[in-house]
């Protein structure tokens, strides 16, 4: 436990005094209250025409010039941070040769990665944490709205869910860097798979969705929801689209399913949606909360079994 903690310690100081950590955090600190900023000044001019959840719309709301809304700046800049906490833990450690000289130390070669990870996920949580205070300090002045208590107990979910989307990115860019030798290829290849999954993963999911149940304007609800289950099942191969459906669930009480599609065919029926309590939206999105909790396990568990099992030497 010892030479956890030490890791754990040491790790957490480098972080703080790195330059990029530093950089990257200005920049998402300037982000959220720019997005709370916006947010603000379009719940000040429609105040009076909702009195539910008012604010939890602050990190819903987005401008009608700027259309960027709070969930849609954390899905961007936490896979980013995740991946710089992670892209280089172990193959800059090898090719420097500091690990061979730290394991020569009494330390245990499992204290290592995980040291490396309980610290960068801490990271994320400091982040998170800090960013969603900011954000919920300058609406509240801005606004001049108390959070009800339910409002809270959802920032804390929303919370506990940003942490756990990180800790993904983290734990794929710690695999990376433990399957290859150079830190550039091990960033490479995390922020690859990123674009990847948040370009595209929706535009294969939509040709194949329309190639298999086709839709247009004289389409069935029956149709239109054939096509709206098989796109989510497609899409949420991307841990993007279950941190997304998510949080919509944490910020939206009013958002009875995980689908968005469905919730408007409903409206157009002449279904009166009711707020949700918080333990009804958290069933909703159950299963894409294990989803993202099951991919951060095995990438995490790839990288642990293959770094144990790996020959260092000294250099």
């Amino acid at each position: 436990m010892s030479g956890l903690s030490e890791i754990f310690w040491k790790e957490l100081a480098d972080n703080f005094n790195s330059k990029r950590f530093i950089i990257l955090f200005l920049l998402v600190y300037l982000a959220g209250v720019a997005t709370i900023y916006i947010a603000a000044q379009n719940i000040r001019t429609t105040v009076g025409d909702s009195t539910n959840f008012i604010f939890l719309n602050l990190f819903i709301v987005s401008g009608s010039n700027i259309p960027f809304s709070f969930p849609l700046f954390m899905s961007i800049f936490i896979p980013i941070i995740g991946i710089a906490l992670g892209f280089d833990a172990v193959n800059s450690e090898r090719t420097s040769g500091n690990l061979s000289r730290l394991l020569a130390q009494p330390i245990y070669r499992d204290d290592v990665i995980n040291g490396k990870f309980l610290a960068g996920l801490v990271m994320i949580a400091i982040l998170v944490i800090s960013v969603v205070t900011l954000v919920a300090g300058l609406g509240l002045r801005m606004i001049g709205v108390p959070p009800e208590a339910e409002e809270i107990l959802r920032l804390f979910m929303f919370i506990l869910v940003s942490v756990l989307y990180g800790a993904f990115w983290m734990s794929l860019s710690i695999l990376f860097s433990v399957l290859f030798k150079k830190t550039s290829t091990s960033a490479l290849a995390s922020i690859a798979i990123w674009l990847f999954l948040f370009l595209f993963m929706g535009l294969i999911a939509n040709l194949i969705s329309g190639a298999v149940s086709p839709i247009n304007q004289d389409s069935t609800v029956d149709q239109v929801a054939s096509y709206d289950y098989l796109y989510r099942m497609i899409s949420r191969i991307s841990p993007g689209t279950l941190y997304v459906e998510s949080i919509q669930a944490m910020l939206l009480p009013i958002l009875g399913t995980s689908s968005p599609t469905m919730m408007m065919i409903g409206i157009y029926s002449g279904l009166r949606p009711a707020p949700l309590p918080l333990y009804q939206s958290l069933l909703i999105v159950w299963p894409q909360l294990v989803g993202l909790i099951a991919l951060t396990a095995v990438c995490f568990a790839i990288a642990y079994i293959r770094f144990m099992r790996e020959e260092i030497r000294a250099t």
